[in-house]
């Protein structure tokens, strides 16, 4: 689990004093020996680096993306997905293969239609993140070019 440092600091990094080269020790040939165990510790606890970047490489491309958002209001069937997003239902075939590869998309049969939905809460919750991001991105900007002018 990646955690931020608490509010009542005034940083998001560690205030630990600087280690002169001279007082390195063999333990760590580093400067802020605590913030490296601490790095160390995260590291060992963390999912898989490669597992994670594999998620994101999926979440990378657009299309796919249209398709997570378009399902996070309710379950959709591949012809109203297609609708949807203006994609054709080959693609959109495609990438929910793709999304239900990464456990990002579940499907549902009725009868002869399979509907698809957003796996988990973690899926919502990371599309949620994402979209906060960025739209606090976008108000940021907004912020500064009013600023500039």
């Amino acid at each position: 689990m990646i955690t931020a440092t608490s509010p009542e600091s005034s940083s998001r990094f560690s205030t630990t004093a600087m280690v002169a080269p001279d007082d390195w020790s063999d333990d760590c040939d580093c400067l802020h020996p605590d913030a490296v165990q601490q790095a160390k510790h995260a590291l060992g606890n963390a999912s898989s680096a490669a597992e994670v970047a594999r998620i994101f490489a999926v979440l990378s491309d657009p299309t796919r993306m249209r398709v997570l958002i378009a399902l996070g209001g309710s379950e959709l069937c591949v012809t109203d997905l297609a609708a949807a997003t203006g994609v054709n239902r080959t693609t959109i075939s495609h990438q929910l293969r793709v999304l239900r590869g990464h456990r990002l998309v579940r499907r549902r049969r009725d009868g002869k239609v399979v509907y698809y939905a957003l796996d988990d809460d973690h899926v919502i919750a990371l599309l949620n993140m994402v979209n906060a991001h960025v739209a606090e991105a976008h108000i940021e900007s907004a912020d500064r070019r009013t600023e500039e002018s």
